[in-house]
């Protein structure tokens, strides 16, 4: 779609969602997985719909992430937390994140686009449990701090047809958050992860049929301060969803889902209950609306995933709310 204009029709919205949309993802360390702290990087939902899309040109966006989680575990559950072994955890996250993503004026060929994005996160985490060892008894922790910045040097994307791209991006996850060994509640996970994902989306220019799918995975290095290795995750996130034209903009309506399998066990002296392998799956709605403001694109998404299917990790609710702006 030519700049500057906006089209209220399915298929020019279509346009303007796949070319508009930032690539830029945020997985903000909240307490949601197998790993040691009861968490690992990927958070689910970061990336799963056409928002999440790789700019088709040159531009500069700004998105704004806001994620809830609420989650707990039962008595029997056991979760590794920075040098502790727990039982009964419950944490709440509030997390804040700021991507900025640029697509350079670089031309790879003809179908190609290239970018490259970094996110700050600021996390505000509470966290209860019973501690079983090395000690006992029962604690609760709350941290408001930095977590860990998300580098994203690698985005590319090919076009296949007008209606169908392909793309790989690799992520960085430096140990920047706050962590203190034998605290509960940490933002940062004290060790960088490298997370490449692949992925193909299909946005239908005429029927406003949206089905996207991606696969990730995330190597952990070692917390030298524990002793403790996370293993590695395998991520399938995806949304099916119909969008349609709506009060002078594009909104779409649809399902959200992700499933979650750590393939290689927890690893080092610190990981005392074994190799602890995690497994969840979630599934929810998810909601957008595209338009203009000022003459700049904007998108806004919002979605709720309920986990079910969990082991070794804590199960609750996240809720997402993502908003992109396009400065050019």
């Amino acid at each position: 779609m030519p700049e500057g204009e906006y089209k209220l029709s399915c298929e020019s919205g279509s346009k303007l969602a796949i070319s508009a949309v930032i690539a830029g993802l945020i997985f903000l360390p909240g307490v949601c997985a197998a790993e040691e702290g009861g968490s690992g990087h990927y958070m689910p939902g970061s990336m799963s719909s056409f928002i999440d899309a790789v700019p088709s040109t040159e531009t500069f966006v700004a998105r704004l992430n806001l994620v809830y989680y609420d989650a707990s575990a039962d008595a029997q559950r056991k979760i590794p937390m920075a040098g502790l072994v727990t039982a009964d955890a419950a944490a709440k996250s509030w997390a804040y994140g700021l991507t900025l993503l640029w697509r350079p004026s670089i031309e790879l060929g003809d179908r190609w686009s290239y970018a490259m994005s970094t996110t700050i996160p600021y996390v505000s985490l509470d966290v209860s449990a019973n501690i079983t060892s090395p000690v006992v008894g029962s604690q609760t922790s709350k941290v408001d701090a930095l977590g860990d910045v998300v580098l994203i040097p690698i985005m590319l994307n090919y076009n296949v047809n007008p209606d169908l791209n392909a793309e790989f991006r690799l992520a960085l996850y430096a140990p920047t958050g706050s962590y203190e060994v034998g605290r509960l509640a940490n933002t940062g996970k004290n060790f960088w992860t490298a997370e490449p994902t692949i992925g193909v989306r299909y946005f239908g220019q005429k029927n406003g049929i949206e089905a996207t799918l991606l696969l990730g995975a995330d190597f952990n290095q070692e917390n030298d301060d524990t002793s403790y290795k996370s293993g590695t995750q395998l991520h399938l996130d995806g949304t099916l969803a119909q969008h349609f034209p709506f009060h002078g903009g594009l909104a779409g309506a649809g399902i959200s889902g992700y499933y979650y399998q750590q393939v290689a066990g927890d690893s080092g002296t610190g990981a005392t209950l074994g190799d602890f392998k995690g497994r969840t799956v979630g599934i929810g709605p998810v909601l957008s609306y595209v338009t203009k403001i000022g003459g700049h694109d904007n998108i806004i998404e919002v979605k709720w995933l309920h986990e079910v299917e969990t082991q070794n990790r804590l199960e609750g609710d996240i809720a997402w709310l993502k908003w992109v702006f396009k400065f050019y």
